[in-house]
């Protein structure tokens, strides 16, 4: 059985070898004009900076086109996808079929994942963008374990899934926070770049904080709670889940290094020895546990329960 890829998201290209040592398989970069989210804002040079030392060590990158793109982008997107080809990324994450056009017009050995975060949600969804073009799909973060099973067992592409780390709730691609600013006339030089880890919407009722910031893409609000399911990764193992995630965004390097190498032992242990991963998993949460902010409680989000927030 062809052993799960550790896909992690760093913040900078320092984060590249220390990552790879600690186990990481793959990395996801980018900038925010093309890409979603993104844990770090990584420049052309930082691209191709990443993707020579990934590839030093064996490793892979991928970079996220992944974004709502306007008209006005789009003669935009032929350049980037040439920069990335040439640049030797080992695939491009998109959402928007314009991407999946452009690459065939500039790159069409280019292998491409198809992720939108929201609609990825059934296989046959999954495997009409493997019809056009796609090598993975990176399912939603809505659905329960026993659908990503059955979507892995009838799936024609690589399938992904997110492990850890915090989800988007609502984005608009309007500037909400920088609206409101204004309207109280206040300009905004917008903290949300300068500060944005200290953003939140407060949900006295339920206690909840909601990270919030802003950038390229417009406005983000992010979960309360850190989807964890270190300790519940058999199923889809057995499944043969292409790739598991860990999200690194609003994370610090610190942290996300520590659980990578905590995710790196859990894969090795189901693969190298079943038995001893049954006996260990609950060691490996209260490890991640420790590190584990204190404002931001842990879940496993939609796997097994109906999450409210």
């Amino acid at each position: 059985m062809k052993k799960t890829e550790l896909l992690v998201t760093p913040i900078s290209v320092d984060d590249i070898l220390p990552l790879a040592e600690a186990g990481a398989d793959a990395f996801v970069v980018g900038e925010q004009r093309y890409g979603l989210r993104l844990a770090g804002e990584f420049t052309r040079s930082d691209v191709q900076k990443a993707i020579e030392l990934a590839h030093s060590k064996g490793k892979k990158v991928y970079v996220a086109m992944n974004a709502i793109f306007h008209n006005d982008k789009l003669p935009e997107l032929n350049d980037y996808i040439r920069f990335v080809s040439d640049a030797k990324a080992d695939a491009i994450i998109f959402g928007d079929p314009a991407v999946l056009m452009a690459a065939k017009e500039t790159a069409p050995e280019m292998k491409l994942h198809w992720s939108t975060e929201t609609t990825g949600t059934n296989w046959y969804t999954c495997n009409y963008w493997g019809r056009k073009g796609a090598k993975r799909a990176v399912l939603a973060r809505e659905i329960n374990m026993d659908s990503i099973v059955e979507i892995k067992e009838q799936a024609e592409v690589e399938i992904e899934v997110l492990v850890h780390g915090m989800s988007c709730m609502f984005q608009s691609k309007r500037s909400l926070l920088g609206n409101y600013f204004e309207y109280q006339g206040k300009v905004m030089e917008i903290e949300n770049r300068k500060q944005q880890k200290n953003m939140f919407l407060h949900d006295k009722e339920r206690e909840n904080k909601y990270p919030i910031f802003e950038d390229e893409n417009g406005t983000h609000i992010m979960s309360p709670n850190d989807i964890c399911i270190i300790d519940e990764l058999q199923d889809m193992l057995e499944a043969g889940v292409d790739s598991f995630k860990i999200d690194g965004i609003l994370k610090s390097p610190e942290y996300i290094l520590a659980v990578t190498k905590l995710y790196r032992e859990a894969i090795d242990l189901y693969f190298e020895d079943p038995d001893n991963y049954e006996d260990k998993k609950d060691e490996l949460l209260e490890a991640v546990e420790e590190i584990q902010p204190a404002n931001r409680p842990l879940d496993t989000g939609f796997y097994f329960k109906e999450t409210v927030y």
